[in-house]
């Protein structure tokens, strides 16, 4: 279906137009369709309901993963609620932060609040909650832009997804992050009236500023949740471009309609930010609207020369574990470095120099960073193309297709096949299960998404967040989970056609 079709006109002008953004009285009811689907299959959604929480209440009292950077979140929470001070604990003193956005301590300031300081099962088992009602968005956005089987479809392939119900399990910003950006999404999808009764430029413009402060609520609580933004404005362009083939008056109005879109969305999702970035030039002299590029604070030293000599050569994730996150602060193996980080006998020699100087007292001191930076400058300078184009790429798909199982006591190392069997296996399993749904996601994108109208913004969405990813020097694979309602998404799509609608 194209996204752009003509008006018909009469002498008294447009009768009827079919747009992405028609104009018309009938009611808007986000979800309602889903509703009534869930009402018609109430056994298949209970039974699968219940398997989805199942599955995340056996991770969170199996495999509850209360990480440092949990404990930190919580550190915040527990000063801001205490004491009114968005601060972090050093040295037994509070010391106002903006490392951290302020979304996921003010959730657990919430749940601290009502179920005790420090209650991170309560936090678990809240966000178990979220991840369902992502469970069923998803469904929805399946619902709309393929049909009822492929709801089913898609409240199946997420329920029992076991890399969304993992981070359910974890207090990290992951699960609310995926619940407002699946949020983000469906609204938008209302906004463009697909697959439910057109609604009225009123209730299509609440549509938009609600799809704008699901963003702003997404970006509170990781500052890459603005690549949203960057993919719902970027959609909206290209059907404004799209629509130069129109009649002149149904393009004005249709691209008027366009641009109160981009700018209510716009709205949204910077207003949420306004007290943040306040607060930040009123404490720190200091205009940050979101967090810093690596989550330090203003008296911490950064380390450029070193980042972007990792940039040079990390490409998986085991050497984030063994390498990125050890500095600084801890021991490093300079054996751990793969024969990519060497373009020479000289250039090895000069890094086991540089890894012996940092092991002496475990900090990256101005002089040995910029050591670090001329070795990462004639690398770059020696294979451009490497640094800029190659390993981003192999960042990417690591980041896609690695065994999601870096919450559990598996050896990052699995294909060595040295791990217990237990843990090779859960690695092995993970593995296949992800390569499934990936697959599964192309598939039914080949098949059957590419000709869905609306379906644009999910792929543009998919491009950008990856792209950027690609840019980390740190290829993590749960930074991939915010794309998973997509992929499950498009998964579904190879259920749609198989029986009617409705079914």
């Amino acid at each position: 279906m194209n996204d752009i079709t003509q008006f018909s006109h009469s002498r008294a002008g447009p009768t009827r137009y079919d747009l992405p953004l028609p104009i018309c009285i009938e009611p808007l009811r986000i979800g309602n369709r889903v509703r009534k689907l869930m009402r018609r299959q109430a056994r298949f959604f209970l039974t699968a309901g219940g398997a989805a929480l199942a599955l995340r209440l056996f991770f969170v009292f199996r495999f509850p993963a209360i990480v440092d950077d949990s404990r930190l979140y919580a550190n915040i929470a527990e000063n801001w609620l205490q004491h009114g001070v968005y601060a972090i604990t050093n040295s037994g003193k509070m010391m106002p932060t903006l490392s951290r956005l302020p979304g996921y301590p003010a959730f657990l300031a919430l749940i601290f609040s009502a179920f005790g300081t420090g209650n991170f099962r309560a936090v678990l088992l809240i966000q178990v909650l979220f991840d369902l009602g992502t469970c069923l968005l998803i469904a929805d956005l399946a619902r709309r832009l393929f049909s009822d089987r492929a709801a089913k479809a898609a409240f199946l392939l997420a329920g029992l997804c076991p890399f969304l119900a993992n981070y359910a399990a974890t207090a990290l910003t992951e699960t609310l992050e995926i619940f407002f950006t699946t949020l983000a999404l469906d609204f938008a999808l209302a906004a463009l009236n697909v697959g439910q009764i057109p609604a009225s430029a009123m209730q299509r413009n609440r549509m938009w500023l609600r799809c704008g402060l699901a963003i702003g609520a997404a970006i509170l609580l990781r500052p890459d949740g603005g690549i949203l933004l960057a993919a719902v404005i970027g959609y909206l362009l290209w059907i404004y471009v799209r629509s130069r083939g129109m009649e002149e008056r149904a393009r004005f109005f249709y691209r008027r309609s366009l641009v109160a879109a981009g700018l209510l969305v716009c709205v949204g999702a910077v207003a949420p930010l306004i007290p943040w970035t306040l607060r930040n030039l009123h404490t720190f002299h200091r205009f940050e609207p979101v967090a810093p590029r690596y989550a330090n604070d203003s008296d911490e030293p950064l380390m450029p020369g070193f980042n972007r000599w990792i940039k040079t050569w990390l490409a998986e994730y085991v050497s984030v574990e063994e390498i990125y996150w050890n500095v600084p602060g801890e021991e490093t193996d300079f054996s751990r470095l793969p024969s990519r980080a060497f373009d020479s006998p000289e250039q090895r020699r000069e890094t086991a120099e540089l890894f012996a100087d940092y092991n002496r007292d475990h900090d990256v001191a101005p002089e040995l960073d910029a050591r670090f930076a001329a070795l990462a400058a004639a690398r770059i300078h020696r294979a451009p193309l490497r640094y800029y184009l190659w390993l981003p790429m192999i960042r990417i798909a690591d980041m896609w297709l690695r065994p999601r199982t870096e919450l559990f006591p598996s050896d990052p190392r699995w294909w060595e096949f040295n791990d217990d069997p237990v843990w090779l296996g859960v690695s092995l399993a993970f593995g296949l299960l992800n390569l499934l749904y990936v697959a599964g996601a192309g598939a039914g994108f080949a098949w059957r998404g590419w000709a869905v109208h609306g379906v644009g913004l999910f792929l543009l969405f998919l491009l950008l967040r990856s792209c950027f990813l690609g840019t980390l020097e740190n290829p993590e694979p749960r930074y991939t989970l915010e794309c998973y309602p997509v992929a499950i998404l498009f998964c579904s799509a190879i259920f749609a056609n198989y029986r009617k609608q409705g079914v």
